[in-house]
């Protein structure tokens, strides 16, 4: 596992085999290998560097997705959606759901009322409602402690002792984060299409463009609108990741995250700022509805993925930026 892990919720203390071997070796407190700027890599590129790369991701995938905390919040993302359809399937199929800003996005109403007509349309609701906090904070906990945690428990001094250099772990420690927002969304997904088809039945599927497709063609768009919230949670990530690298302090960088998910969630649906909407990085999460419409929505749809492609290169580089050249292991 990728540190020696105190954790909050009463792990064990665990340790990462790379940390391990350079705690044996003897390894001092601050490398020559990881001064300011500095990297190590040995045989890049070569079969024996691409397996240790593997092994390394692979270990911070295990220490991830074990860690008791992290499981919980699995738990609770997937009991969500089985919430939201028995309770929808209890209230009235045209309870409500709020629009979004004036770009047109989801309607929350649209998938409300189609949902009394199919299950399929659970996945859209839950996916609506759970990106408002709970995706955003399940992906916000890992983003957040993925570098600051490490400092906080002083084992990032002994990751770096291990000649993998700062970028690669930059980019293991990215990697993870989405390949836990991946798995966070289609557990939603899939815990919401199986509850909904269970509650409300299946068929073929109307559209919000009101073209009808049959049942296998509505699964195809509920691949593509995964897809899509999946590229948001990524673009999230790399903002959480960078805000990580500025604090050894886990908790400060996931509530400075979330004050920002929730903080542009407000400006956007306050008409005054409707200039600056189209930038902030919430205003196009809600766009997937484009997914649902035939033909689709090619213009909405780009807009939304090159805005996830941006923030997630620009908050990239500025992890990049302070990883690689300020003293993050003191």
């Amino acid at each position: 596992m990728s540190r020696t892990e105190i954790s909050r919720g009463g792990d064990p203390p665990t340790v990462h085999p790379m940390a391990q071997t350079a705690i044996i070796a003897g390894a001092p407190e601050a490398p020559p290998a990881v001064s300011a700027g500095a990297e190590t890599v040995r045989g890049g590129g070569s079969p024996a560097s691409v397996r240790a790369d593997l092994r390394y991701f692979t270990s911070e995938l295990k220490i991830t997705f074990f860690r008791t905390r992290n499981q919980l919040l699995l738990l609770v993302t997937a009991v969500f959606p089985l919430l939201i359809g028995i309770g929808l399937k209890f209230a009235s199929p045209g309870g409500g759901g709020g629009g979004r800003g004036p770009t047109g996005a989801t309607s929350g109403a649209a998938y409300f009322s189609q949902l009394a007509g199919n299950g399929v349309f659970l996945t859209f609701v839950a996916l609506s409602l759970l990106l408002i906090l709970v995706l955003p904070m399940v992906v916000g906990v890992i983003a957040g402690d993925s570098v600051a945690g490490e400092a906080g428990y002083g084992t990032l001094r002994y990751l770096l002792a291990v000649p993998a250099g700062r970028t690669r772990l930059l980019a293991v420690k990215y990697g993870a984060i989405v390949v836990w927002a991946v798995a966070a969304t289609f557990i939603v997904s899939v815990i919401a299409l199986v509850t909904g088809l269970a509650l409300f039945g299946a068929g073929p599927v109307t559209l919000l463009s009101g073209t009808t497709v049959p049942l296998a063609d509505a699964l195809v768009h509920v691949l593509w609108v995964t897809l899509y919230v999946c590229a948001a949670m990524a673009a999230l990530g790399a903002i959480g990741l960078a805000i990580s690298t500025f604090t050894e302090h886990a908790i400060g960088a996931i509530a400075a995250l979330l004050v920002l998910v929730v903080a542009s969630e407000i400006v956007e649906n306050i008409p005054q700022f409707a200039p600056v909407a189209p930038y902030l990085p919430t205003q196009w999460w809600l766009s997937f509805d484009s997914l649902l419409r035939t033909p689709i929505d090619t213009t909405t749809l780009w807009h939304g993925l090159a805005s996830f492609a941006v923030y997630a290169a620009i908050f990239l580089a500025i992890a990049w930026a302070r990883f690689t050249s300020a003293d993050v292991t003191s």
